[in-house]
């Protein structure tokens, strides 16, 4: 049994692609333990929470106005999976565009079908997908054979969130870190579209006291028992 995420061969390609979802709030550690995942697996990794600033940014770099609905709809209907490597969707100008765009139904109906489109069909023929963001177990993927709910103490995620943005070199109070958290919480637990929640058969990984090995090799050995996955 391997202990580290080098890619493995040891799941079979299977006739239709292995999908693992994966949800959780925010730094509750779910994107690392994603990524760890696919790149055991040699799975396709989707981080979905950066499609909305993907399609923001494009709108932006084009030369228009996230607000406007047909252009970010168009850009959201045109968006490039590669373009999600981009290092510019981390700043805020790629957070502010991401909230306008948001707000439009037609561009959230979009990246829907571009969520789905990606379980259905991995990029690059990968036998299965990694996804994670906090609706893929209850709306994008309800049916993967794993889901898991990553999640830690508020305190936990606001301090991971603090220490990040300390080396990050941004100034930041861990008050002020741990308030936003708290109110963003508040917003994606109660938001009428697909707010934030487990699925009824999803896995819960608690990662407060783990480290990113720790919640990896815990997020690997349930997907092993759930799929059957040898090695």
């Amino acid at each position: 049994m391997t202990n580290d995420d080098s890619p493995a061969s040891s799941l079979q390609p299977p006739t239709s692609p292995i999908i693992i979802a994966i949800d959780g709030p925010s730094a509750s550690g779910k994107g690392t333990v994603a990524k760890k995942l696919a790149a055991h697996f040699g799975f396709a990794h989707l981080d979905t929470g950066l499609l909305y600033r993907a399609v923001g940014m494009a709108v932006v770099q084009s030369g228009g106005d996230p607000s406007a609905p047909l252009l970010a709809e168009q850009e959201a209907r045109a968006l490039d999976v590669e373009k999600l490597n981009d290092p510019a969707l981390r700043d805020d100008a790629a957070s502010v565009a991401a909230s306008k765009v948001a707000a439009i139904p037609a561009v959230r109906a979009a990246l829907l079908r571009f969520q789905k489109d990606f379980c259905a069909h991995p990029p690059h023929d990968k036998p299965g997908a990694v996804l994670d963001g906090r609706d893929i177990g209850t709306v994008i993927a309800p049916d993967a054979p794993v889901k898991i709910y990553v999640t830690a103490s508020v305190e936990a995620r606001a301090e991971r969130r603090f220490k990040e943005l300390q080396q990050r070199g941004e100034a930041a109070a861990y008050a002020t870190v741990l308030k936003d958290m708290q109110e963003r919480d508040t917003r994606d637990t109660t938001r009428s579209a697909a707010p934030l929640k487990p699925a009824a058969d999803a896995i819960m990984l608690d990662t407060t006291n783990m480290s990113a090995y720790e919640a990896f090799n815990a997020a690997l050995n349930i997907v092993r028992q759930k799929i059957k996955a040898p090695g």
